[in-house]
């Protein structure tokens, strides 16, 4: 080819790249076609042919009377082209016209006899001599140049394609063996690349057409072209080749098979080369999708080399909607594919959100918030909280990298060559990595990893439980996910069990090399040194985050279509899971459902504003900080009555109790215990052997056994002498120094609650409150504050309140840390404990006036042996009485004196005969006679 026709050629080709413009949209919207939607039959094949042939050539001269131009020859794709759109531009020697121009130039091809064009199929041969007595001004010219005519072929294929449906049934007719589509996928012109893959969209497209037999070859293909684009940053090319490549995914399972075997890694190379371009994200992890949540699904290798991508997907900064959703049901793919094994990927996802979350939270801190906080004191919980997240963070980084070492490492020469080697190059695993001894990777068994992810749990459910950004946060990154798993599965379990099967295997093979050296083997593999993982830790703290996050619609929506979370969720309230025998998480099951349900059924019951008379019919909101004693009793159901939900399905009915549908019998009260200092929503009321505290009380490590079924006296007595309440127990977080932790003041612990509860529908019918020590204080406070608030169903509707051991008019206990200020370091909440505390005379007066009116009946319980309170060496302790007989009644309602009891065991009862319990049940039969 001379350099002048070379350069015509080239000049033309930029000039198509200027024409197609417009079809660079991924959806295709904005390609507006230029040619007819009755196409000729004739014309198309005559476009298919030049694409097939690498060229183009002007038919012979026939005389059919049918012809456009008379019978005279130069018809074909040229002409059409030409002759059909008045929006193309053309080239001609003497520079750019449109076909708007060619208007005033009058050609009279009648009265010429033109001879035939030959054009060389071969691209490497010479041009043959061209003989034109009359030609079309402007772009015909340059069209004997085989170069040429391809790239305008391919356009006008996809302008007839996109004009209707008739053309793409012609197309489809003339290009059965799918070879013309194919030819031009694989052309070397970008343009030619560019239509070619917008006519093969438009095709697949076309649900009306059967589906060709070359999809497969036109994926592998377009993968090619998506990946050679997205290298050289084309990316108006990668996106309409990406967006054929995704329909071709979705409709042939031939092209799923051929990409599962050989295009992952190239859709890999596209995925990390097009990170700043959300639309080609958004296609490349919709495809992924389709690949690996089918019939197929992604290997264990080819997940651990996905984990990195899936991840910044899901948790990125540049990540839509869309990528998020598409990311998280890839990752819970390969989580149920492979579970024990695919640990390293979930530590790696929780390790990642907790960074986000934290890093969040410093920003924040740092910038200051932009609520007021003047409170020192929750400033101090806030900064705690956010020391002990890092703290956790590294440590689960730190367990993410050395797991993956030891489950990989010994296969590698470098850690570059990891299948999870993307995954670890990411933060927080950077840090880690670079300092990890990659000669000899550190041996980390199932629990040392199941710590780490109980930690880390830990800390995202301190760090987000009252912070509404973090929540939301939380549920854009797929927590749910994580959750379910941690709720439903048993990895760190089954990781155990591999670790010491393969153990045990390798001490056979040892014994069996060196059966005369046995004192050599090692004691590790020992049956008796395999440490259990607390999974049921995980599962409790990750039963408690779920029921934070259950007051989001978007995972409410999320609960509501899971129908096996959902099941678990209702099996595990009603006690019927094995291994979920701790209250606490059969009361977070209950309330997620709750939450969820009742809230699905009262959405459009909800306004803004709600009037206080308006309160009951209000769906309940239960936090974490409030407890179901008894979730598997009926009574515990939504407010309203609903039998199906919108689709016709009932998916409530999960279990033999449907727990979501109105009860006959409504309890007529609500009956709330609130623990005191260093209590507890379930230790504080366990059943005890003794009234006598032998140990100290005030500084005791949690009972192992509070909480578990037979322990907890509210629910295994009181809820059968007495099934005519409700009954709740609430925490909140108290400490007697600072040394043990940070803790809020009275005022704030009592605010905090009273919003809980009102959140919970607790006020919105008779209520009594059964405390112990501080716990008595917190409800005075709450129902001061109630009252100041305008909050007069809280305080109309309590109608007794049950004090053990409450220090009324101050606590010795509290004396003591001021004097002993340089040792103790006491908490604020301590220091409001004073004997003689104006406050607690204030509020004391306060609860007398409510008495005074008839609203309110009181009932005490007074300790009489001292508690100890230091232990020291030899079994001494120092003892102490904490709340005296003056301080404990508060000069009205009745007094019950325990004899031979302390101020711990002042709430725990040693059987059913036990004042401590029989006084507490006659006050609350006593309540209840008066009420009906």
């Amino acid at each position: 080819m001379s350099d002048s026709l070379k350069g015509r050629s080239m000049l033309v080709a930029a000039l198509m790249d200027i024409v197609t413009s417009n079809s660079d949209d991924l959806n295709g919207k904005s390609f507006q076609p230029s040619l007819p939607g009755n196409a000729e039959m004739r014309d198309i094949a005559a476009a298919i042919e030049v694409i097939e042939e690498g060229g183009m050539h002007l038919d012979e001269s026939n005389e059919s009377e049918d012809d456009e131009d008379g019978g005279k020859g130069l018809k074909g794709i040229g002409i059409k082209i030409l002759g059909g759109t008045t929006t193309v531009l053309g080239l001609s020697r003497t520079g750019l016209m449109t076909l708007e121009d060619l208007n005033t130039i009058h050609v009279d091809t009648r009265k010429s006899t033109p001879k035939p064009l030959v054009f060389q199929k071969n691209h490497h041969d010479s041009l043959s001599q061209v003989s034109i007595s009359s030609v079309v001004p402007g772009l015909w010219d340059d069209l004997h140049c085989q170069h040429v005519a391809v790239p305008f072929a391919a356009w006008a294929l996809a302008n007839w394609a996109k004009a209707s449906e008739v053309n793409r049934a012609h197309i489809q007719e003339l290009d059965q063996d799918g070879h013309a589509v194919m030819t031009a996928l694989m052309a070397p012109e970008r343009s030619v690349k560019l239509h070619g893959s917008l006519v093969a969209r438009l095709l697949l497209d076309d649900h009306n057409l059967p589906l060709n037999d070359s999809v497969a070859e036109w994926a592998s293909s377009l993968l090619s072209t998506v990946s050679q684009a997205s290298k050289s940053e084309d990316i108006p090319l990668a996106e309409v080749a990406l967006s054929a490549f995704l329909v071709s995914i979705e409709r042939s399972s031939k092209a799923k098979k051929v990409v599962m075997e050989k295009g992952l890694q190239l859709m890999r190379e596209c995925a990390k080369h097009t990170v700043k371009h959300k639309n080609l994200q958004e296609a490349l992890a919709k495809v992924l999708q389709l690949l690996c949540t089918g019939d197929m699904h992604l290997s264990l290798e080819e997940s651990q080399k996905w984990s990195g991508i899936l991840l910044l997907w899901v948790c990125g900064k540049l990540s839509t909607e869309a990528i998020r959703s598409s990311a998280t049901k890839i990752l819970a793919c390969i989580l149920e594919d492979y579970g024990p094994f695919a640990v390293p990927i979930s530590q790696g996802w929780l390790a990642i959100i907790l960074a986000e979350v934290l890093g969040s939270l410093k920003t924040t801190s740092f910038k200051g918030s932009t609520q007021p906080r003047n409170d020192k004191v929750k400033t101090q919980i806030d900064q705690a909280n956010i020391l002990s997240a890092t703290q956790a963070l590294n440590q689960l980084a730190g367990t993410v990298v050395n797991l993956a070492g030891s489950q990989l490492g010994k296969a590698t020469d470098s850690v570059d060559t990891l299948p999870l080697s993307d995954l670890l190059s990411l933060e927080p695993f950077a840090g880690p990595l670079k300092s990890l001894n990659k000669s000899n990777f550190p041996k980390v068994d199932a629990a040392d990893s199941a710590v780490s992810t109980l930690k880390g749990v830990k800390s995202l459910t301190e760090l987000s439980a009252e912070d509404s950004q973090s929540q939301n946060k939380l549920a854009d990154f797929g927590i749910l996910c994580l959750l379910r798993r941690f709720l439903l599965k048993d990895d760190y379990e089954k990781l155990a069990a591999n670790e010491a099967y393969n153990d045990a295997s390798r001490a056979i093979e040892a014994q069996d090399r060196a059966s005369n050296a046995p004192n050599d083997l090692d004691n590790s593999n020992n049956p008796s040194s395999i440490r259990v993982p607390p999974t049921a830790h995980i599962r409790r703290h990750a039963a408690r985050l779920l029921t934070i996050m259950s007051l989001l619609p978007k995972i409410q929506r999320l609960i509501t279509e899971d129908e096996t979370l959902c099941k678990w969720l209702e099996d595990c309230a009603n006690g019927n899971i094995p291994g979920c025998d701790d209250l606490k998480i059969q009361s977070y099951a209950r309330a997620t459902l709750l939450n969820v349900f009742c809230s699905e059924q009262n959405d459009d019951k909800q306004p803004d504003v709600v009037a206080p008379n308006e309160r009951n019919n209000i769906c309940p909101r239960y936090n974490d900080m409030i407890f179901l004693i008894n979730p598997e009793l009926p009574h515990w159901k939504c407010p309203e009555t609903v039998n199906s939900d919108k689709s016709g399905r009932n998916p409530r009915s999960t279990s033999k109790s449907d727990g979501y549908t109105k009860p006959e019998v409504v309890p007529p009260l609500d009956v709330v215990f609130i623990h005191g200092l260093r209590g507890g929503p379930f230790k504080t009321w366990r059943i005890t052997e003794d009234k006598v505290s032998t140990k100290s009380g005030l500084v005791e490590k949690i009972d192992e056994e509070a909480g578990k079924q037979g322990t907890f006296w509210p629910r295994e007595w009181l809820s059968y002498d007495f099934p005519h309440a409700r009954l709740f127990t609430l925490k909140y977080k108290t400490n007697l120094t600072q040394w043990s932790g940070a803790s809020l003041p009275l005022q704030e612990v009592s605010s905090m609650l009273l919003e809980k509860l009102v959140a919970a529908g607790i006020g919105n019918r008779p209520v009594v409150f059964v405390t112990h020590s501080m716990g008595g204080l917190v409800v005075k406070q709450m129902l001061y504050q109630a009252k100041a608030e305008s909050n007069d169903d809280l305080v109309n509707n309590t109608v007794g309140v049950i004090f053990y051991s409450c220090p009324h008019f101050g606590s010795k206990l509290a004396d003591m840390p001021w004097r002993m200020g340089l040792v103790f370091r006491p908490a604020p909440s301590i220091g409001e404990l004073r004997s003689g505390s104006p406050r607690l005379v204030e509020l004391n007066d306060y609860i007398h006036h409510l008495h005074k009116k008839g609203n309110l009946e009181v009932l005490s319980f007074c300790e009489t042996k001292v508690t100890p309170i230091v232990e020291g060496y030899g079994g001494w302790a120092f003892r102490m009485e904490i709340v005296p007989i003056e301080s404990a009644y508060p000069g009205f309602g009745e007094l019950v004196v325990l004899e031979s009891t302390d101020h711990i065991n002042s709430c725990k009862p040693i059987n059913r005969t036990d004042p401590s319990y029989t006084e507490t049940l006659q006050f609350l039969q006593k309540l209840k006679s008066r009420r009906t």
